[in-house]
């Protein structure tokens, strides 16, 4: 669930539902989806998580692909672990886990007033046996699991159950303080997994004699500070913004002698700019907590971007890009001819020689024909014209730089473009110059293909807070992902269309002919207005995806050649789709509905995200 429809759909609607009853909508729906075939696909195409290589880590024995974690106060039962294994976490966080389960009768809630959650206290928690039949059902994560054991288990308990959770914990969070002998008992028993001290931050520097302990010892492997707690008899709520706090408490921990101690960090991190403060400060690991929820399930992948880019890795030029940008350069001039066509003969040489019936004599039959198929024709060309625009920019921006979102675009979008021509042959006519066209064009797009195996940077990002203008962005993302579904879904019923019917009822009423009036005609006349559909239609397929992909993974603070290229990419298709319309007289107000509702969306959606991506300095 991107922050896209987070922010603007579910969010709104889930906190109005009782008590815990959105989360588990939301957490059981992720599950559900990311259980079906295609599902963990399907979440990576909407919000491409996975993190950069660069991010890479290795600690305690375990290699993490980033240092951000979830909490299990996020997800106590386990409802939707499993979506949340791919949502851009370096690692897992399951628990407390007490002695019997802990169902509170205020599970956690959204406060609106205060926009936090409210937690019960104590909080919510699985009891020993259904945890581990949570851990059997789960099947094996891609990350590693930390199993935090609540403070309420007596060092007995922990001990004796700690061989049970063995097999599915990388790593063991102990809430309790113990003596450096109990932690040795563990150890012995855990081998050689990590086994982390809990400690609220502000009871550091009453507990640091004990905590220095166990330090000189060696039974701990590291430090887990918790964020503190407002209590209010039986519920208790985290302040979000605690970084300056934590940052003292390990400051106070370095000072006394725990330098070379691994310290991580459970809660007080809102946005992007608390996990960066906190890592630059030494911290190994973090754990999100309650800001995952206010920020949205987009946050760890806006820290690691981040991460990346104050790593400062140079944006260096590689060769390969020219090709794919030679591939749009031709798209355009292919739509540019297109349109001259369109706009001058419509009918061609060999259309009339298919037909039977020259330009001339099909306007003395009905002129309104010739209209209709030029409306097509230039819809077609307006296309191409956008779609051309949208490989060239991309090459241009993205694919120099190797990012491999980018470079996924152009192939799906190509791919879909080339398989078009097969619509052509299911309509019983194949269109010579635009099978020459494709030859041309397919050199280009596989030698870029085969050239630019090296994409496989990932996206940085400028954007540090969660300022108005982001959340402001979020609502124009929405709309231009909106728009390319929608292009996709209006170029599947374009498709279906031309292949059942050829015409809707508005089309009849412009032509002032029936389909059987036609053919009688001329028997081949519907193969040819059915044959522009088809060019149409997986057109817009194809650009539908541009549209959407450049949407869900190209939308980052201060790119504004993103914005650039939706803009001048929209005006072809939108001018063309809408205007010749109005140039042939065919201005039925339901058949140019859709396209006003496009053009709502795509005007809408750069007026809202404009800022954004002109915003480099605001962090």
């Amino acid at each position: 669930m991107p922050d896209w429809s987070y922010h603007t759909i579910f969010k709104p609607l889930v906190s109005r539902l009782p008590n815990a009853v959105g989360r588990e909508f939301i957490h059981r729906g992720m599950n559900i989806v990311s259980s079906l075939p295609g599902g963990t696909a399907f979440i990576e195409f909407l919000g491409h998580m996975t993190p950069s290589p660069a991010l890479k880590k290795n600690l305690f024995g375990l290699t993490f692909s980033n240092p951000i974690g979830l909490s299990g106060k996020i997800d106590p039962f386990l409802s939707g672990t499993k979506a949340f294994s791919h949502l851009g976490f370096g690692f897992i966080e399951i628990g407390p886990i007490t002695r019997t389960p802990n169902q509170s009768e205020n599970p956690a809630r959204f406060s609106k007033n205060k926009d936090e959650i409210i937690f019960p206290n104590p909080l919510e928690s699985m009891g020993i046996e259904q945890a581990l039949q949570r851990l059997q059902a789960l099947k094996p994560l891609n990350k590693p699991i930390f199993i935090r054991l609540g403070q309420e288990l007596s060092v007995e308990e922990t001990i004796s159950i700690l061989p049970s959770f063995s097999p599915y914990g990388a790593a063991f969070i102990i809430e309790k303080m113990y003596e450096s002998e109990k932690f040795y008992a563990m150890k012995r028993v855990m081998k050689s997994k990590p086994i982390f001290l809990s400690i609220q931050q502000s009871s550091v520097y009453h507990d640091l004699p004990l905590i220095q302990k166990l330090k000189e010892s060696g039974c701990i492997d590291g430090i887990f500070l918790e964020e503190r707690p407002e209590i209010v008899e039986k519920e208790q709520s985290f302040p979000v913004k605690q970084t300056t706090e934590l940052i003292q408490t390990v400051k106070y921990l370095k000072s006394n002698g725990f330098d070379h101690v691994p310290l991580m960090i459970s809660g007080g991190v809102l946005e992007p700019e608390d996990a960066l403060t906190l890592i630059s400060e030494g911290v190994k690991l973090i754990l999100l907590t309650n800001g995952y929820v206010l920020s949205g399930p987009g946050l760890p992948k806006r820290i690691n971007e981040a991460i990346e880019d104050q790593l400062g890795i140079l944006q260096e030029k590689r060769s390969g890009w020219i090709w794919y940008w030679l591939f749009g350069l031709l798209i355009t001039l292919g739509g540019l001819i297109a349109l001259f066509f369109s706009m001058t003969f419509v009918i061609l040489p060999y259309d009339e020689a298919f037909l039977g019936l020259t330009r001339e004599e099909l306007i003395v039959i009905n002129p309104t024909i010739i209209y209709f198929m030029a409306h097509d024709r230039m819809t077609l060309a307006g296309t191409m014209i956008s779609g051309g625009v949208l490989y060239m920019q991309l090459a241009r921006h993205a694919v120099m730089f190797g990012y491999h979102w980018a470079r996924k675009a152009i192939h799906l979008g190509g791919t879909v473009g080339f398989l078009g021509i097969l619509l052509f042959i299911a309509y019983g006519y194949f269109d010579w110059l635009h099978a020459i066209f494709w030859i041309v064009l397919l050199p280009f797009f596989m030698i870029g293909r085969r050239k630019t195996n090296y994409s496989n940077r990932s996206p940085i990002s400028k954007n540090r807070t969660n300022h108005p203008t982001w959340k402001k962005s979020l609502w124009g993302q929405l709309c231009f992902v909106v728009l390319g579904f929608s292009f996709i879904i209006g170029g599947l019923v374009i498709s279906f269309i031309g292949a059942t019917n050829v015409f809707v009822p508005t089309d009849i009423g412009f032509i002032c002919m029936t389909p059987d009036q036609l053919n009688d005609v001329n028997g081949r006349l519907i193969s040819l207005i059915a044959h522009d559909r088809a060019g149409f239609g997986s057109a817009l397929i194809s650009v539908g995806l541009l549209v959407l992909m450049i949407s869900l993974w190209g939308f980052h603070q201060g790119e504004k050649w993103v914005w650039k290229t939706l803009l001048i990419g929209g005006i072809p298709a939108f001018v063309s789709g809408i205007v010749t319309h109005f140039i042939i007289g065919y201005t039925t107000f339901i058949h140019i509905l859709p396209a006003y509702f496009a053009l709502f969306l795509y005007v809408t959606g750069l007026i809202l995200s404009r800022s954004f991506f002109f915003e480099t300095n605001r962090k």
